[in-house]
């Protein structure tokens, strides 16, 4: 066994024990097959990263609300949808050794115009993307018995996943997703018990984090996943992030991974709407270090990480675990060959392009190629064309929009 920190166990607050501190990290997949349901291709993707090495799997987006998708191929698990597919994805990602988390979400405001349905956020604020900003519609402020709902919907998914094998849920309150509008001065904008002080703007994440403890069983993992800063002037900062984790410590988290940005300001994929620079790898590993201080529960996080001695520096500074996201897209073996003591580095999709906004979904089509490639049994694509990852996923996009349209209809 490799001697480096990076492989020695992690015992969560649930009791439950990790392999080592290597976290496969959530990706969105875009592969739902009919019904926006998993199928063979998410086994076929998730025994690959299980043979891979790492000590936990978070899954993709799987989304609450089957009116609201980030994308045409997201998943969605809600009361309806059969159980089949979700226990045989979370088998596959359970076949290395590693515990198999889901990652559970709502966009709100961040739901393509294409998709044909109304977007709901914590306030009427549209995306400002420039001129791409009519890629997204204009959102609508939810109303309480919709605020209520969809905190019921969080609880219904997590309490499936548990049914359907997976070992935790992660609750997605970053990247710019609904509770991310709902905590960021600039999206919320009521004047109501969920919006205001930060303290209002918390409430909807708290209140569904205590509905999913809830109802999952003992020994189940509940995290979230939070930006440690929007990257937009006026929006939800460090100082934020720091209370918010505050109020959480009372919660009962098992794990909380601290990320950053949105689709405003893609701070995941190393770019920032502020003008601040961030590290070229552990991009977030700064703000991190200083939240370690106040949080009771294991910290964990993802940025850009590749290499084995930035992950070691991200156990040295106070944080559990590391989150490996696009490393482990390019080169899924990749913990594996760490562990016998190579120093191996994982290949990054670089796209120069000066429209921050395209060079954003050119990085995501890239991504998901590769997370393609594996669930056709094949090996990523070292080198590939971010012109045509883009124009062949909006392609797919464009017939997979055409699907999701039919079985929304259907299912009406």
């Amino acid at each position: 066994m490799s001697s480096s920190p990076l492989f020695q166990p992690l015992t969560l607050p649930n009791g439950s024990r990790l392999p080592n501190r290597l976290v496969k990290a959530a990706m969105e997949e875009g592969l739902a097959g009919r019904g926006q349901l998993p199928g063979p291709e998410f086994e076929r993707l998730y025994r690959r990263w299980a043979a891979g090495g790492v000590g936990l799997i978070l899954t993709g987006n799987v989304m609450v609300d089957p009116a609201a998708l980030t994308g045409p191929g997201g998943v969605v698990l809600d009361e309806h949808a059969p159980l089949e597919g979700f226990r045989a994805w979370a088998a596959a990602a359970r076949s290395g050794g590693a515990q198999a988390w889901m990652q559970i979400n709502h966009p709100g405001r961040q739901v393509f115009a294409a998709m044909g349905e109304e977007a709901l956020s914590a306030s009427a604020v549209a995306l400002d993307l420039g001129k791409h900003s009519s890629m997204f519609g204009q959102p609508r402020a939810m109303s309480e018995a919709e605020i209520a709902a969809v905190i019921q919907r969080f609880a219904t998914t997590a309490r499936r996943a548990a049914e359907a094998g997976f070992d935790g849920v992660q609750i997605h309150a970053a990247h710019g997703y609904l509770l991310n509008q709902f905590l960021s001065p600039l999206s919320n904008r009521r004047e109501d018990r969920w919006g205001g002080s930060l303290a209002n703007r918390a409430r909807l994440l708290v209140e569904v984090v205590r509905a999913v403890k809830a109802v999952v069983p003992a020994g189940f993992g509940v995290g979230v996943k939070l930006n440690s800063a929007d990257f937009q002037r006026g929006g939800f900062s460090e100082a934020d992030a720091r209370v918010v984790v505050e109020l959480l410590n009372g919660e009962g988290l098992d794990l909380l991974e601290l990320s950053g940005g949105s689709y405003e300001s893609p701070a995941m994929q190393g770019r920032t709407a502020d003008g601040r620079t961030l590290a070229r790898e552990a991009y977030f590993l700064e703000f991190a270090r200083e939240l370690a201080s106040v949080a009771s529960m294991p910290l964990m996080t993802t940025g850009g990480i590749s290499r084995p001695a930035v992950a070691e520096a991200v156990l040295a500074g106070g944080v559990a675990l590391v989150g490996l996201g696009t490393a482990l897209a390019m080169a899924p073996e990749l913990p594996r060959r760490w562990r016998a003591g190579e120093a191996a580095v994982a290949p990054r999709p670089q796209v120069g392009w000066k429209d921050k906004a395209m060079a954003s979904l050119a990085t995501m089509a890239l991504v998901r190629r590769q997370l393609q490639r594996m669930a056709a049994g094949k090996s990523p694509q070292a080198q590939a064309s971010p012109l045509w990852a883009l124009l062949t996923d909006q392609l797919r996009a464009k017939r997979l929009t055409r699907r999701y349209k039919g079985w929304r209809l259907a299912r009406a």
